[in-house]
């Protein structure tokens, strides 16, 4: 008997530890110092080629005040590329405060992944279609080639431009395939934020609703389409979950598709150590203030 207690205990405490870890969150990714208008921790720039998009920055911003910065990672790490392009833009303070004139061009190498953080500024000229349309047009085509510090170099002269009224778009319009593939993501949030919420709903249905909701608005690229998407999945969770309780009332989920089923996400930290200090350069470049709200656009290439 007391053998038996031993290991039923035993079994107890492996079951609350792994319980506890599994409920832990997940550690976001780390943001680095701003240690310059470019900053390339994944080493892909040559420095000659930094040094000129600094230089081209920063005379853009003794121009028009504007602070734009580039930050080039390595990896993810399973973060989320908006949650992580936000937190960098908004930790970095990027623009004049009150002005909020400031953006963050954000590359993540391993998973290939583009983002333009656009401060509230600036999302005039820089709006979510222009900022695809920059990155679809000017980025995706030269990383696409392997080389990946032209793309870098195109994607900041026209972000530059835009913001000084100059640039002009290539002869082949990417409205079209922007619109579809906007279209395409929003479609795949609803789905995404509809299953999640209603394998959450198993355990509360308001739960399930509004993590399904919240799922969908994150996922989906943009501000508008991502608000359509929050609501049609918070509407949609909802119907499913009342329909799916209803015929399943004097039961327990027996037969529900979502048994046995298991959703979850894996992030990270850097590596080593972690990046420590203040967010002010070496050269003494750093953020004055300013606001982001999420406004940009994302890519892949």
């Amino acid at each position: 008997m007391r053998l038996i207690g031993r290991v039923g205990w035993g079994f107890l405490v492996g079951w609350l530890w792994l319980t506890v870890l599994a409920c832990l969150p997940a550690q976001a990714l780390e943001v680095p110092p701003l240690s310059g208008r470019v900053v390339d921790l994944a080493g892909i720039l040559p420095s000659a080629v930094a040094q000129q998009l600094s230089a081209d920055l920063q005379a853009h911003e003794a121009k028009t005040s504007n602070q734009v910065a580039v930050l080039i990672i390595p990896s993810l790490e399973g973060d989320s590329l908006f949650d992580f392009s936000h937190r960098v833009a908004t930790t970095w303070k990027l623009g004049r405060k009150g002005t909020d004139n400031g953006a963050v061009l954000l590359i993540a190498i391993k998973e290939r992944k583009i983002r333009l953080e656009v401060g509230y500024g600036l999302e005039g000229v820089l709006t979510d279609a222009r900022s695809s349309q920059i990155i679809r047009n000017e980025i995706v085509p030269r990383f696409r080639a392997d080389d990946v510090p032209a793309g870098v170099t195109a994607g900041v002269q026209a972000i530059l431009k835009t913001i000084e009224g100059t640039y002009s778009a290539p002869e082949r319009s990417a409205a079209s395939p922007s619109f579809n593939d906007g279209f395409a993501n929003a479609a795949f949030a609803v789905i995404l934020g509809v299953v999640i919420g209603l394998f959450f709903s198993r355990a509360h249905r308001a739960l399930g609703s509004v993590v399904g909701a919240a799922l969908a608005f994150f996922t989906a690229p943009w501000v508008i389409p991502a608000l359509i998407a929050g609501a049609m999945s918070l509407v949609l969770v909802s119907v499913l979950s009342g329909l799916r309780g209803g015929a399943g009332s004097g039961r327990r989920n027996n037969g529900s598709p979502f048994d046995g089923t298991w959703f979850s996400t894996q992030q990270g930290g850097w590596g080593s150590g972690g990046f420590g200090g203040s967010f002010g350069g070496s050269d003494g470049f750093s953020g004055g203030g300013g606001d982001f709200g999420g406004g940009g656009a994302s890519g892949d290439w």
